[in-house]
């Protein structure tokens, strides 16, 4: 099987997810629960904001990376299934996220002893990243 990946919806799955975390760890929705679990006060987040070009660079990489990896199961996925690109865009992120990312999360609060709240919230994040990544991906 041969795979054309359209980078320009890797590009913008990638720009999706971020776009993604900005607004689930904002005020809007989670930014004073998420800092409270953490342990963050609005001082040390504007400290810490001075070096957030860095990992917000390293982040979008590996969002590319993640919406790369994402088109390709999409693509599998769509061909064996025969799904439309919506429904493979939705089941897959799901899927994924069930199988690699929440496993992965749940025992690192397992072992780690953090608090489930914090769980919610990060797994959460991912899950919502990896549908709309997948939305985005389907879209073209």
């Amino acid at each position: 099987m041969d795979i054309q990946v359209n980078f320009l919806s890797v590009l913008l799955a990638a720009i999706a997810n971020l776009v993604v975390g900005f607004l689930w760890y904002s005020p809007l929705l989670f930014a004073k629960p998420w800092m409270k679990l953490m342990g963050y006060t609005t001082k040390n987040m504007k400290e810490q904001s001075k070096e957030m070009g860095k990992t917000y660079a390293i982040s979008f990489v590996l969002a590319i990376v993640a919406a790369y990896v994402l088109f390709h199961v999409m693509a599998f996925s769509s061909n064996f299934y025969g799904y439309s690109a919506t429904t493979t865009a939705l089941l897959t992120g799901f899927w994924m996220w069930l199988g690699f990312v929440a496993p992965v999360q749940f025992t690192s609060e397992l072992f780690g002893k953090k608090n489930w709240s914090l769980f919610a919230i990060n797994t959460g994040y991912q899950l919502t990243a990896l549908l709309v990544m997948g939305l985005v991906i389907a879209m073209f």
